[in-house]
């Protein structure tokens, strides 16, 4: 097994890098009107975010 950074289940901003287990508290999440909820990045506030499974 590799010990990089990513890991299953980890989840990371396309626009910045930031990383972070997907669902962690360390995302931000806001609401948009008919689109739902979002998981924004903390770091630059870009909702291009991208799960590894």
């Amino acid at each position: 097994m590799s010990s990089g950074t990513s890991t299953i289940g980890a989840s990371r901003c396309r626009n910045c890098g930031f990383e972070a287990p997907g669902g962690d508290d360390a995302w931000d999440r806001i609401d948009v009107p008919k689109l739902g909820r979002m998981t924004q990045c903390p770091d630059c506030g870009s909702t291009d975010v991208m799960t590894h499974r």
